[in-house]
C-alpha cells in the first residue's frame, strides 16, 4: 500500500461558466457604479454680469429663509426657501435663477445656476417639483426651494442674492 501523499491525483474536469457569470456580473456592477457617479449634475456658473431675464421683474420673490440640515452622508445640505408671485400676462413654465454666494469683502465666493423648483407639498417632508410640473399662471403665487449639497467655507453668512436670469413662459 503506498501513502496517502505519494498518490497522483486525477485532474478533475471542472464546470468554469459559473466563475465567469459572476466575474462577468461583479464587472458589470463595478462598470455601472462608474457611470452612475460620473453622472452628477455640473454646476453651472454664469458671469455675474450676465443680463436678467426681461420678465424678471414680474416674478418677484419675497419672504426669503434660509435653513440647512444634515445628508445621510454625514454632509451639510442648504436651503434657500421664498415664495415667488407671477405678476406678469404669461404663464410661467421654467425659471433658472442664479445664487451668489458671498464673503466678508463682499467678493462672490460661490456662483450657481439652477432651475428654481416649487414646494409640492411639506407634510411629511418638503417635496419639489420643477415649474414645468405646476406652471405659474398670471396671478399666481407659490412656494419655492433652492438646494444646496456644499456651500463654501468663505460664504459670509448672508442671504445670497438670486437674480433671474432666464423664464420660460407663453401668453
Amino acid at each position: 500500500m503506498e501513502p496517502r501523499w505519494s498518490m497522483v491525483e486525477t485532474e478533475r474536469d471542472r464546470n468554469w461558466l459559473p466563475l465567469v457569470i459572476a466575474i462577468v456580473l461583479v464587472a458589470g456592477v463595478i462598470v455601472a457604479g462608474l457611470v452612475m457617479s460620473g453622472r452628477k449634475p455640473a454646476v453651472v456658473v454664469t458671469a455675474i454680469t450676465a443680463g436678467a431675464d426681461p420678465y424678471a421683474r414680474s416674478l418677484p420673490m419675497t419672504g426669503l429663509a434660509m435653513s440647512e440640515s444634515a445628508n445621510l452622508a454625514g454632509g451639510k445640505v442648504t436651503y434657500i426657501d421664498g415664495h415667488i408671485a407671477n405678476l406678469g400676462d404669461r404663464t410661467v413654465t421654467g425659471i433658472t435663477v442664479q445664487v451668489l454666494f458671498r464673503n466678508y469683502n463682499h467678493e462672490v465666493t460661490q456662483n450657481e445656476t439652477l432651475p428654481l423648483t416649487l414646494v409640492r407639498m411639506r407634510e411629511p417632508y418638503v417635496d419639489t417639483e420643477p415649474v414645468s410640473a405646476a406652471p405659474l399662471k398670471p396671478g399666481a403665487e407659490q412656494d419655492f426651494r433652492l438646494i444646496f449639497d456644499s456651500v463654501t467655507a468663505d460664504w459670509a453668512g448672508e442671504t445670497p442674492e438670486i437674480r433671474v436670469l432666464h423664464v420660460e413662459a407663453h401668453p
